[in-house]
């Protein structure tokens, strides 16, 4: 697994300063308003960084920008890293700055001067996001990161402050290192075993078999990994820091290893990034694995089911009828709209064996989500408008976008078979809207529910403030926020 960077927070050592090999990082704010570290260092170069800051090209920078004077003389420091940031930013723009740093980490260390900034902890956190880079499958060895150290003048308190986050950091990297993993690494067996293996964190943890979940049942599920060599699972991950007789928040993931499209085979450009669907399953594992690592005092389920859609002589056919545990037949009409298959049987034995405050699931299930909301937003369904409000505060605090979809009557009548209950297709108009309405024909009338589609959302080709291209670990922040909001105030 990919680990955050370690970060180390020290007091002020300013008579270092001209010896510091490596990196070294000073703030200045819009009218150039420097620390007294940075102030030092201006001085050991001659006043560089003074005319750097009243520059132009650092003018037109926005906040959490950087640039760089490289070589500077008269310190042994290979480059300084000059990022524009006020003391007073906000969270995210903090953060930003720290992506900024992150992703030119030095081989030869990074020293950053955070003395004049308010939220250094938040800056940290920024750092160790966009310092995550996986090299699990390359031959040639890496170059580390070496030693990031952040001179501050409370380091006791900030160290304190950035010591939740980097649970955080330990969860979205998990979840960033399932979406990248390729096929033939991460099978069912090996996903299974990796949730399973989150016992040690304190997680009960249980994996349910193929011929478990044939008793329960759960046609709609195994129908989808039929076609597969690799068995279906499905994995529940309870993490109980909460009171006794509080009821759980279940967070409800589709982990669909790879996916073909099934006999409703889909293109081949573009097929290799079918190993991201089961980003769904990696956030809620991510989320798990986090509230584990800090200790929430709160009661959280993660239900995951893990399977494989691949076209064999065994697997699905459109047209096929499939009965869910629920007892609803389904139409199958396009192999290719399966990860509603698999969460359809999930959120049913949620409800039924946990009964619990409320549902959210997560999947990469459409792509007319990204037509609708590009790969800026995640698409946010739901039944109950308190329980979506405080999703939709948790993610705009964290900056995760996320966007309320509409749902009606309309919709739902779409679903309509003429030979089952509901048909698992309705073509391409209002693609996502119809995906959420079919799941919600699997939840209970007085249960809160959230669908978020993160198709949009789990991995991206370009990269952003906070991680380079690919996984994202999307909803990590987000989830984790609204547990603690919502369950452990």
């Amino acid at each position: 697994m990919t680990h955050p960077v370690p970060i180390q927070f020290q007091g002020l050592d300013l008579d270092t300063l001209a010896t510091t090999p490596g990196r070294i990082v000073v703030f200045a704010g819009d009218a150039g308003a420097m620390g007294p570290a940075a102030k030092r260092v201006n001085r050991l170069t001659r006043g560089a960084l003074e005319r750097c800051a009243a520059s132009e090209a650092f003018g037109k920078l926005k906040q959490g920008d950087a640039m760089e004077l490289a070589f500077p003389a008269g310190m042994a420091a290979d480059a300084i890293q000059l990022v524009k940031l006020d003391r007073r930013a906000d969270v995210a723009t903090a953060r930003k700055a720290g992506g900024a740093i992150g992703r030119t980490l030095s081989k030869a260390g990074t020293l950053v001067l955070a003395d004049g900034i308010q939220r250094a902890a938040e800056v940290s956190f920024g750092v160790a996001l966009r310092a995550y880079d996986f090299t699990a499958h390359k031959t040639a060895e890496a170059p580390a990161p070496g030693p990031v150290t952040m001179m501050v003048t409370n380091p006791e308190a900030v160290a304190a402050e950035a010591g939740p986050m980097a649970a955080l950091a330990e969860g979205i990297f998990f979840t960033r290192d399932l979406v990248n993993e390729p096929a033939n690494v991460l099978s069912t067996f090996d996903f299974a075993a990796r949730l399973a293996a989150m016992h040690e964190l304190g997680l009960e943890v249980e994996i349910l078999e193929e011929e478990d979940m044939e008793k329960l049942g759960m046609r709609a599920l195994l129908g989808v990994g039929q076609g597969s060599e690799h068995p279906s699972k499905l994995v529940v991950m309870q993490w109980k820091g909460g009171a006794a007789d509080q009821a759980p928040l279940a967070l409800i993931g589709k982990g669909v290893v790879f996916d073909t499209g099934g006999i409703s085979i889909k293109p081949a450009a573009g097929m290799e990034e079918m190993t991201m669907d089961m980003g769904g399953a990696a956030v809620v594992a991510g989320v798990m694995r986090t509230l584990a690592m800090r200790k929430a005092k709160a009661n959280v389920v993660g239900l995951v089911g893990i399977v494989e859609n691949m076209p064999d002589g065994k697997a699905q056919r459109p047209g096929d009828v499939v009965r869910s545990m629920k007892g609803d037949t389904i139409e199958v009409i396009n192999t290719d709209a399966e990860g509603r298959l698999v969460l359809a049987d999930v959120l049913w034995y949620a409800q039924e064996r946990f009964q619990p405050r409320g549902m959210i699931d997560l999947a990469t299930l459409t792509g007319a989500i990204i037509v609708a909301l590009g790969h800026e937003n995640t698409g946010v369904f739901s039944n109950n408008d308190g329980f979506c409000n405080a999703f939709l505060k948790a993610a705009q605090a964290e900056g995760e976008g996320a966007w309320r979809m509409p749902m009606g009557e309309a919709y739902d009548e779409k679903l309509k078979s003429r030979i089952a209950d509901m048909r698992n297709s309705c073509g391409r108009e209002a693609g996502s809207i119809t995906a959420a309405h079919f799941l919600r024909r699997f939840v209970k009338a007085d249960m809160p529910w959230i669908h978020l589609d993160i198709a949009g959302t789990a991995l991206l080709k370009s990269d952003t403030p906070l991680a380079p291209k690919g996984a994202t670990g999307w909803g990590v922040l987000s989830l984790d926020r609204m547990i603690r909001e919502m369950l452990e105030k």
